[in-house]
């Protein structure tokens, strides 16, 4: 009998955790959940998996217990709870000193200026004076906790500051303040690395926002320069490089009208950005985050088609049947299709699911993947076809 393959922890039970589960188990790999709750979206489909609080040691010792490495579905576990898993001899990938850039803003843009890189206007803000002084409009950004839009404020009068003020003092976290870009888009790169040193860059794509939640991304980025391409690869490289990231990285950014990049988020775990890679791409971004943290050959990023569309599926304002009911329409439309579902509850504005189209043309692409995900979400009636 051979042995088994080590087995790697995963923190957090949510969709990013699930995506992990198919890749690998092409790779063999066995996985550990530490899930929130029983039944949430990664602990339907990872049977090895433990109920509690990622933010207790104890637990987060004993649902690594055995394991040869540790990653992450999220970045909100503390940072001293990493530091002590890592000294405990548990292989912590993405680290604690190069997580922390992505759970804290406020390290995030110190690190990103000390690298030379293109931040915004920034400043930490404790009170209104401050936030005058740093000048309206702006936006007000918890410096940790915040996701999706949560914890993020465009303020552009004193009395639109009270709210960011009050959320920062209630959970003791500083306020960045930063300067409102007027930016022509929004643009991602990503990037895995191992701890080899290894590195793979996918092709940069645009990302659409609303309500603070990514809507839909476009694989290339289009019409984007192909130098601008370029810098913005380079750019994720050097950050995971300087940062010693394991695992993947994204790099979001904005495109101002001028043709410069500026950095706005980092995130060390798949992102939203990256699920068009799951049907567009030679290699996930799924896989090779496990490839990275398993310190495996990384797999090749690029696209297996001219375009690659994703759109998120999002829970309607009122909710009736299943998820599962939209699939015969949708399916039968289009049978290049690819849905991907996270076995969530439906609620309004939540994400549940995801659709890709990939092919030669974008505006079809762009036209199945928008409907797919009306359909599912409830946004098109009665329409049949």
């Amino acid at each position: 009998m051979t042995a088994s393959a080590p087995t790697l922890a995963v923190i957090g039970g949510g969709q990013l955790a699930r995506m992990m589960a198919q890749p690998a188990i092409a790779l063999g790999l066995p996985l550990r959940l530490l899930a929130e709750g029983e039944g949430v979206s990664a602990a339907q489909v990872i049977p090895d998996h433990y109920v509690g609080d990622y933010r207790d040691l104890d637990t987060l010792v004993k649902a690594t217990d055995g394991c040869a490495v540790v990653t992450f579905d999220h970045e909100h576990v503390p940072t001293e709870h990493l530091r002590a898993l890592a000294g405990s001899g548990l292989a912590v990938r993405p680290g604690p000193e190069a997580l922390v850039h992505a759970q804290d803003k406020g390290v995030m843009r110190e690190a990103i200026s000390r690298l030379g890189l293109p931040n915004p206007r920034y400043a930490a803000v404790g009170s209104l004076s401050e936030i005058e002084d740093f000048g309206f409009p702006c936006v007000l950004k918890r410096t940790r906790g915040g996701y999706d839009g949560k914890g993020v404020w465009v303020v552009r009068t004193a009395a639109e500051c009270e709210a960011p003020l009050a959320s920062a003092a209630a959970s003791a976290v500083e306020l960045l303040a930063e300067e409102l870009v007027d930016f022509r888009r929004e643009l991602s790169a990503l990037v895995a690395r191992s701890p080899s040193g290894q590195a793979a860059a996918y092709p940069v794509v645009e990302s659409t926002q609303r309500d603070g939640i990514c809507h839909e991304v476009v694989a290339p980025a289009p019409g984007l320069d192909p130098d601008l391409a370029g810098r913005a690869q380079e750019l994720a490289l050097r950050v995971a490089g300087a940062l010693d990231v394991t695992g993947i990285l994204a790099v979001e950014l904005f495109e101002t009208a001028d043709g410069r990049l500026l950095v706005n988020e980092l995130a060390m775990r798949p992102h939203n950005t990256g699920h068009w890679t799951q049907d567009g791409a030679v290699t996930s971004q799924f896989e090779n985050h496990l490839r990275a943290v398993m310190d495996l050959p990384l797999g090749s990023p690029a696209a297996r088609a001219p375009w690659t569309v994703m759109v998120n599926i999002l829970g309607g304002a009122a909710e009736t049947g299943r998820l599962y009911d939209g699939f015969p329409h949708a399916l039968a439309r289009d049978p290049h299709l690819r849905v991907h579902l996270y076995g969530k509850e439906l609620r309004p504005g939540r994400k549940v699911g995801h659709v890709n189209a990939y092919g030669a043309d974008l505006d079809d692409c762009l036209e199945r993947a928008r409907h797919a995900a009306a359909w599912f979400g409830g946004d098109l009636g009665d329409e049949s076809e």
